[in-house]
């Protein structure tokens, strides 16, 4: 794991002590999102950043503006459940649950056969 990904561990824990369940961590607490909840999902901004334009913007702030233009956007034209929710070939609820994954990837995720980790294919769009 990424060091930046343990720094943000006792961050997440201390928001979900004091949201509760006003908060939803996808995918952990679900695929779907129940409506009225705040969600966090970990994103992969190259999947979507192209799809912008620039302006004046740092990469990092093209970014984040990118990832909440292509939320709002799939949110707005009814999109964003289909890229919530991943699709399997098998259906273990037990190997769903201990995997991370990345918002906005359904379908392009394979699950693990004997010879190999959960391997994520490049994104189309």
């Amino acid at each position: 794991m990424a060091k930046s990904t343990h720094a943000w561990i006792p961050w997440l824990r201390f928001i979900r002590q004091r949201l509760g369940q006003r908060l939803h961590f996808w995918p952990f607490d679900g695929w779907d999102i129940p409506a009225g909840r705040s969600a966090i999902a970990e994103v992969y901004p190259a999947l979507w950043s192209r799809s912008f334009a620039n302006e004046d913007r740092t990469s990092d702030q093209h970014d984040a503006y990118s990832i909440a233009a292509w939320l709002s956007r799939a949110d707005r034209d009814g999109s964003l459940a289909a890229f919530s929710t991943p699709t399997f070939r098998r259906r273990s609820a037990r190997w769903r649950r201990w995997r991370g994954w990345i918002l906005g990837v359904p379908g392009l995720i394979r699950e693990p056969g004997p010879n190999h980790a959960g391997i994520q294919n490049h994104a189309r769009h």
